[in-house]
């Protein structure tokens, strides 16, 4: 059986390239509109930063959307966006955590 392509983006922030379900799309409409595109289907321009803290961070740091999109962005979509970054990767580790059967409780 053939292997599904999977497709890259780069992020902004550190230039590499990431798995598009990876990284975090900001949307720009027309209007000028700009949001957190979770699902990554929004209309617009769309670009793209890794989903790690540290990369929120210099995100805000650097105000790479503002370049980006050729506009002046608020300090506060840049706080949103941290704090959505680091309760996505707080979800993910969560998520990864396992649990033995010894740690169970019984309910017997």
């Amino acid at each position: 059986m053939k292997q599904k392509k999977i497709p890259m983006r780069k992020s902004l922030v550190s230039g590499e390239q990431f798995p598009k379900r990876d990284l975090l799309r900001v949307a720009c409409t027309k209007e000028g509109a700009i949001s957190i595109d979770p699902a990554g289907k929004a209309h617009g321009r769309g670009a793209y930063i890794a989903l790690l803290n540290t990369e929120a961070q210099m995100a805000k740091k650097k105000r790479v959307f503002d370049r980006a999109f050729q506009t002046h962005i608020a300090d506060e979509f840049y706080d949103e966006l941290i704090a959505y970054v680091e309760h996505q990767v707080a979800r993910r580790k969560l998520s990864e955590t396992t649990y033995s059967a010894e740690q169970a409780p019984d309910y017997d």
